[in-house]
């Protein structure tokens, strides 16, 4: 009988040092059935089982749900009012707190060996899955395949569809695996790549099931936190009250400061106290000066390697906090931002000058923040890089 721990160890170690050049066997686009092809002597030259290689070529197709999804992530248009009060409901608090006092024992381990603190593990589950109750309906196999035949992000996706060929020959995923529209396997909702190398089989019943054990799950997701850089124990995010005299062209998260200089300037812990004064920190103002207001510790940076999006990781670790005990947070009174049109025009201005605000797509990220805050300073008005239709009247 096979070794079902040699065979996966040497699973992983086919995929993981699999030579570069491959990654480019199969390229985008074109008919499907032969980019699958493809993708089927690319895993035999990675050394996979043909029978889970023969198994995803014949269950994968082509999704046109997956590429709508992909196409319309209008989420990420929110601001962070709309999306986090949105996202943190008193179901998603007290399943939260449930949570804590009936798996205390592996947050506890999961906190001993990576050194993450249980509400931020949880929050994660709670924005991905409703703490599992909700993982996606999409079929793992083709999503995967859809994306990384698709032209727009190959390179993300098509790492992660041999990740599920070795998934597949190892048990630990069916090619009926269902899950989100990106891929995404679990409670914490990962891509099988990272399964493959980080699952953690935590319940000790030889499998890494991030879909039914809560075990694994937690886990698993300490485990990749931890592999992002998460340092141990340490804050991430703060709620903060701060003076009017703040010099606003210092906030964001291109600029860090000692806890000490920030308190100099006027920045106050709403609860508690702030970390000690030598931890760098960098004030954050999701929606401006006059909205809600956090120091972003360095552990702040390990959620934006999670998700990109700069609403769901202020939310995500605002949502950790509240877990924790924080109060919520005081929304202010933020300026009246942009309409998704307006921004779109913002943009396109922005490039005019010479910016690059990561492309013209209506979401606020951190690179139109960026450009943003530029153009304020230039203009000598507040510099919170938060876009209001003054400055784009102002730049018209």
């Amino acid at each position: 009988m096979t070794n079902p721990l040699r065979l996966a160890k040497a699973l992983a170690a086919s995929f993981m040092l699999a030579p570069a050049a491959l990654a480019q066997s199969a390229p985008c686009g074109g008919s499907f059935s032969a980019f699958m092809q493809n993708v089927a002597n690319e895993a035999r030259a990675q050394n996979l089982p043909e029978a889970a290689i023969n198994a995803v070529v014949n269950t994968a197709r082509q999704d046109e749900r997956v590429l709508r999804f992909d196409r319309s992530q209008g989420v990420f248009r929110q601001t962070f009012l709309e999306f986090s009060q949105r996202s943190i409901s008193n179901y998603r608090l007290n399943k939260g707190a449930e949570f804590m006092r009936d798996y205390r024992s592996i947050l506890d381990r999961a906190r001993q060996q990576y050194g993450v603190q249980p509400e931020v593990i949880l929050a994660f589950m709670a924005l991905e899955t409703d703490y599992g109750a909700v993982q996606g309906d999409f079929n793992t196999v083709s999503a995967l395949a859809t994306l990384a035949h698709d032209c727009r992000r190959p390179e993300l996706f098509r790492p992660h569809l041999f990740g599920a060929i070795a998934l597949i020959a190892r048990g630990d995923m069916s090619v009926n695996e269902t899950g989100a529209w990106a891929g995404e396997i679990g409670m914490v909702q990962m891509l099988p790549a990272d399964i493959l190398e980080l699952g953690v089989d935590a319940d000790g019943d030889g499998r890494v099931s991030l879909k039914t054990s809560i075990p694994d799950a937690i886990m698993t997701g300490a485990r990749l936190l931890a592999s992002h850089g998460w340092r141990p124990n340490a804050p991430w995010l703060q709620e903060v009250d701060v003076a009017a005299s703040f010099p606003w062209e210092r906030s964001g998260l291109d600029t860090t400061m000692s806890v000490n200089e920030l308190a100099r300037l006027g920045v106050s812990a709403r609860q508690g106290a702030l970390a000690p004064g030598n931890t760098q920190a960098s004030l954050l103002l999701p929606q401006g000066r006059n909205g809600p207001r956090f120091l972003a510790y360095p552990n702040y940076d390990v959620y934006r390697e999670w998700n990109k999006s700069f609403v769901y990781a202020v939310t995500a670790a605002y949502l950790a906090t509240r877990l924790g005990g924080a109060g919520r947070y005081n929304e202010g009174n933020p300026d009246a931002g942009l309409s998704e049109d307006d921004m779109l025009t913002l943009q396109r201005v922005l490039e005019a000058r010479g910016h690059d605000v990561g492309g013209v797509d209506g979401v606020l990220g951190a690179m139109t923040r960026d450009a943003v805050q530029q153009e304020q300073r230039r203009l000598g008005m507040p510099a919170d890089a938060w876009p209001t239709p003054e400055l784009l009247r102002a730049l018209r």
